[in-house]
């Protein structure tokens, strides 16, 4: 027997129930892998209230690090004994699972089990929104709300990295510190000044080449009021809810470009996966990207998390421990 969080119904925190239940044989084509360690992510949260639909009852959590202790036949990619992690798949939240095996990658040396469950699914998103869906160049100027959040963190490194010169969006001044302290040229403090009129100022008039946007609701329409001529907004979560439907007449001015691209489909090829997260590994082992866990639950606290997840209390990665 493993324990496992179910949500049986969805609504606030609390519906996240501690259950046993059965871990069973890997079939063809899976492995069955011991978790160490659990990626916690707003898509977590919007699955537990409703907000994003999935048929009831479900596991939670999308990402997540362990070892393999059994495989399926036909399974050639991992074997017994290796260090794997994965994301998107649903379900983490378990202290063992089933998982088809051609979705999970082998961990360097230079990745340990708590790193892997903090930046797979966060670090991919990074990987392919600078790289892939608006590819970051020097001299761009980069908006990146929610600044300090677990992908926020990793963009403004990584798009600094790329010599981009990124702006931040942050709720506090201890918020602000932080993200000035991991690449950030310019922050603004969204409850005390005009995030648009201050992304016109910073940038001369011109806007940005491009928004990254998990916000949502709070941000619509001033993403779109923000960006240059042909610039894009890219909106990847709602942790203040959706916004309206998008007018496109709003993009006219400008001709600008608006998507909501999602992980699943950048990764549903398994070269595409290992090649996003090999590009992850090393800019995190060369110490361009430094995670940071601060928020660390056990897998029972898991509405304690949820709760510190949407109260933003949390800075960074969080984890929930098996």
């Amino acid at each position: 027997m493993t324990k496992v969080v179910r949500v049986r119904e969805t609504g606030p925190p609390e519906v996240l129930r501690v259950e046993d239940a059965q871990a069973g044989r890997p079939g063809p084509g899976e492995a069955r892998i011991r978790q160490t360690a659990i990626g916690l992510n707003f898509i977590d949260v919007y699955q537990r209230s409703g907000l994003y639909k999935r048929d009831l009852p479900f596991i939670p959590g999308s990402e997540g690090a362990g070892v393999v202790d059994a495989v399926g036949q036909g399974v050639t990619t991992v074997a017994p004994g290796d260090r794997v992690a994965y994301a998107p798949i649903d379900g983490a939240y378990a202290q063992e699972r089933l998982i088809a095996a051609d979705r999970l990658v082998k961990l360097p040396a230079s990745i340990d089990d708590r790193m892997a469950a903090a930046i797979m699914l966060k670090g991919l998103t990074a990987q392919y929104l600078l790289r892939r869906t608006y590819k970051v160049q020097p001299g761009d100027k980069v908006l990146v709300h929610a600044a300090v959040g677990g992908v926020g963190l990793f963009l403004i490194q990584w798009a600094a990295s790329l010599g981009a010169e990124v702006i931040g969006t942050v709720g506090s001044p201890e918020k602000a510190a932080i993200a000035e302290a991991h690449g950030a040229r310019h922050v603004i403090q969204y409850r005390k000044e005009d995030f648009v009129s201050r992304v016109r100022e910073i940038t001369g008039g011109t806007g940005v080449q491009v928004v990254y946007d998990s916000v949502g609701a709070d941000t619509y329409p001033g993403s779109l009021d923000s960006l240059a001529t042909f610039g894009m907004w890219v909106l990847f979560g709602y942790s203040s809810g959706k916004p309206p439907a998008v007018d496109m007449a709003r993009l006219q001015k400008g001709s600008l470009f608006a998507t909501r691209p999602m992980l699943h489909a950048y990764t549903a090829k398994r070269a595409d996966l290992e090649a996003g997260a090999a590009e992850l590994f090393e800019m995190v082992s060369s110490g361009k990207l430094r995670v940071e866990i601060n928020q660390q639950f056990a897998l029972a606290d898991a509405a304690e998390a949820h709760r510190a997840l949407e109260s933003r209390r949390t800075v960074g990665s969080t984890i929930l421990v098996p």
